[in-house]
């Protein structure tokens, strides 16, 4: 093979860890009850989610008449209807000033200290504070919420060991240094400094207790609105046979000349009185996601998926020119395909690695010449060593990721038909069979690769096609001359 054989093939890390560590990543927005919600008038109805609703009782937003109401149910607390609701009808409306955003941050006291902060570390830094001051305006509110969820950033070293083999694990431990190294700037830059506006206890768990809050709570792809919490809008609890987010919130008008804004919610089915009230929190999110967001997973197939990480290595010695390829084909120095259960490869992954791999007598194709063509070459095999090196390097890597795993997928698979585990052991399964299996399945589709390395036809082989010098059969065309 060529000389660079030896540079590419370490150009894909598994398992990949958190694809970035910017705050819309962070913060983008748990399964049907089967016991009878108890209605928010009831006595045993805890006494803080009675004080919140009598709360919003006060502020004018919710009355008798209002369609849906707070209720303990399977996931805890979510919303139950108090009559019928129909399909897309209203089912609450939260105006601005009760909403905990950048902007609510930016009007208290210690918002002249944010103006600096990431969004979502100065909201953190608000609920902090103001979950320590019993003074707060948002007491009963802050009173409601939960100590902790299922979100894997929550998780104890013990049930994090269960992740063992994981992206899902990488990940968790990604965020988590990074939410860390968040709060050691703030308690240098702010905190430590201001001493006189925030309480001493104010720690690394309470900071890591927002984002977990934010993380499973906050609304976002609204207008103007990329991060918000909305009180009493945040009970609204998850169901996988909704199929889609169109219409679900929205921001609106309070009235037709009023500057004052409503988040509205909206019932994206129709839903029978004493009923809880559903959305679908969002349909591309991956089981290790919504693990890690809220705290539970799906058992459609659909929701497993891995994420290869494709990397230009600098010390190859077209770096330049593949990187150039690269972006000008909307891609940069590394890629991150993400293949789900049962799917095709994503597009352009094929591409892409071809591309990595390229080299020795291949490397033509990166002349100036190419430019404007190569993607499209990449598209379909270029040689025998290319496809050769790609398909033995994903599946080295298959099989490195498969044995950091400590147990089969039918040891899990047993282990979940007995039954009796807590929801965390459950979603640890759960996320290590999904990725086993979308690990052997890339497996699989580069192993028949492999098979049909000596039948695919080749860059070259195309080339002599178009200038008509081989045959039907595969021979090539002479010509003799007399």
């Amino acid at each position: 093979m060529s000389a660079s054989v030896a540079v590419v093939t370490g150009f894909l890390r598994l398992p990949s860890i958190q694809k970035s560590q910017n705050s819309s990543f962070l913060f983008s927005r748990p399964k049907r009850s089967l016991v009878r919600p108890i209605s928010a008038s009831s006595s045993e109805l805890p006494e803080n989610v009675r004080n919140f609703w009598k709360w919003l009782g006060d502020q004018g937003v919710v009355s008798g008449k209002y369609p849906a109401e707070p209720a303990v149910v399977q996931e805890g607390l979510g919303l139950v209807a108090r009559r019928d609701i129909g399909r897309n009808e209203v089912v609450l409306e939260i105006p601005k000033r009760l909403w905990i955003n950048p902007e609510t941050v930016t009007a208290s006291k210690i918002g002249p200290l944010c103006g600096g902060l990431k969004p979502w570390v100065s909201v953190a830094l608000f609920l902090v504070r103001e979950k320590y001051s019993q003074e707060s305006s948002w007491r009963v509110y802050l009173d409601m919420l939960p100590q902790s969820t299922d979100s894997t950033v929550f998780w104890s070293e013990e049930e994090l060991a269960e992740l063992k083999g994981t992206q899902l694990l990488s990940t968790t431990l990604g965020v988590k240094e990074y939410v860390e190294n968040e709060f050691l700037k703030l308690e240098q830059e702010i905190l430590l400094l201001n001493k006189d506006l925030f309480s001493s206890r104010i720690t690394l768990d309470d900071f890591i207790w927002a984002f977990g809050i934010l993380k499973s709570r906050a609304f976002s792809r609204l207008r103007g609105q990329n991060l918000v919490l909305i009180p009493l809008a945040d009970l609204i609890n998850h169901n996988p046979a909704i199929t889609t987010e169109d219409y679900a919130y929205e921001i609106k008008g309070a009235g037709l000349f009023s500057r004052d804004l409503l988040f509205s919610l909206k019932s994206p089915v129709y839903v029978e009185a004493g009923q809880q009230v559903y959305i679908q929190y969002d349909l591309n999110k991956s089981n290790a996601e919504l693990a890690l967001d809220y705290g539970f997973v799906e058992s459609n197939p659909n929701r497993n998926s891995y994420t290869l990480t494709i990397d230009i290595p600098e010390s190859d010695p077209f770096y330049g020119d593949k990187l150039d390829i690269a972006e000008t084909n909307g891609m940069g120095e590394t890629g991150y395909f993400d293949i789900v259960d049962g799917q095709t490869l994503p597009a352009g992954m094929l591409q892409y690695l071809r591309l990595v791999a390229l080299g020795g007598s291949d490397a033509f194709l990166l002349e100036s010449i190419f430019n404007n063509t190569i993607w499209g070459h990449l598209e379909l095999p270029v040689s025998r060593s290319n496809e050769e090196l790609i398909c033995r390097v994903v599946r080295d890597a298959c099989k490195s990721a498969l044995s950091g795993f400590s147990t089969t997928i039918e040891e899990d698979e047993k282990l979940l038909e007995e039954g009796k585990l807590n929801h965390r052991l459950e979603i640890a399964l759960k996320i290590r069979i999904g990725e086993k299996r979308v690990l052997q399945q890339i497996d699989q589709i580069f192993k028949d690769r492999e098979l049909e390395l000596d039948v695919l036809e080749y860059y070259q082989e195309r080339r002599l096609k178009d200038l008509g010098l081989v045959g039907e059969q595969g021979d090539i065309i002479f010509w003799e001359t007399k």
